[in-house]
């Protein structure tokens, strides 16, 4: 199953031929319907539509057909009628008479009303035109091809987002595989450390040997240093998530939300991690994981 992006952009447009006249026109001119769906990233779905009034009957059917298809994401969804007014055809007179009438009865009760222009008359006349256009058969068929090729791009994109999500977790596994040997080199050091400090405090030459209790008490003062630096528990943890990551990626489907919540467990063990780093060059491995992680929270919040 593929991985999918909540973003993305799709749009599809249908041509119809002129509509039977009336029978005091000429013939009215063809239409295009267009339709057009833009998607970003949200917590849940969210549908909105921006229909023409004549349109309108049409948006439970709509929604259940994009609902049925998309699980999340803010959802737009626009249709426009667009007329051919290059070939407009010429007002009808019975437009016209009706048009005249509306005019002379707004006058009388708003004498300062301006009258109406050539302008007005013809972009009436289109917008009458375009609801002789019976758009019931198209609208549906054409909805499912724009959600085609919405789904397509958000496919697209989603296998994109996984492809960067797997190298970010490649490039997690080296981290780790980086900071698991240092805890052993650092306890050795500072073991080391201890017992070379115990000589100087009891001024004992080169070549001496510490007391059998000075020993005792390095080994132990190294073993409670150990305990506070332990990432190996951070690590393992670590790589079961990434794991987890890499399974739900392979697997695809509806993951975002999954994906999430095992981002930010990896930033909690990156956090512990950085917390007891002894040495510079753990820290730096805490550092570096933080930034990939954060790269990976942005782009798994696009996953659906």
């Amino acid at each position: 199953m593929s991985v999918y992006s909540m973003t993305g952009y799709a749009n599809a447009q249908h041509s119809s031929a002129s509509p039977t006249a009336p029978s005091d026109a000429r013939q009215a001119p063809g239409a295009q319907l267009g339709f057009e769906i833009r998607a970003v990233n949200s917590r849940f779905l969210d549908l909105s539509f921006r229909l023409p009034e004549d349109l309108r009957q049409w948006e439970p059917a709509l929604r259940e057909l994009l609902g049925a298809r998309l699980k999340r994401g803010k959802v737009e969804v626009r249709a426009s009628v667009d007329v051919q007014h290059g070939s407009v055809s010429d007002p009808s007179p019975k437009l016209l008479q009706r048009l005249n009438s509306l005019q002379d009865n707004i006058k009388v009760w708003l004498p300062q009303a301006g009258g109406l222009t050539v302008s007005d008359v013809l972009r009436l006349a289109a917008s009458e035109q375009s609801g002789l256009h019976d758009w019931s058969e198209a609208l549906l068929p054409l909805a499912q091809t724009a959600l085609s090729a919405l789904l397509a791009a958000r496919e697209r994109e989603g296998a994109r987002l996984a492809a960067m999500l797997l190298e970010h977790i490649k490039q997690l596994r080296v981290l780790a595989a980086q900071a698991t040997p240092l805890v052993p080199q650092l306890v050795a050091q500072q073991r080391q450390r201890f017992m070379e400090r115990w000589a100087e405090a009891m001024a004992l030459g080169v070549g001496s040997t510490l007391p059998e209790s000075a020993q005792d008490r390095a080994l132990t003062e190294a073993t409670a240093f150990a305990i506070r630096i332990d990432v190996a528990e951070e690590i393992t943890r670590l790589n079961s998530h990434l794991d987890e990551l890499e399974r739900l990626i392979k697997k695809g489907g509806e993951i975002g939300k999954r994906l999430d919540f095992l981002i930010q467990e990896l930033h909690r063990e990156a956090n512990t991690m950085g917390s007891k780093s002894a040495a510079l060059a753990l820290t730096h491995i805490s550092v570096d994981m933080k930034v990939l992680i954060e790269q990976m929270r942005e782009q798994v919040q696009n996953i659906e």
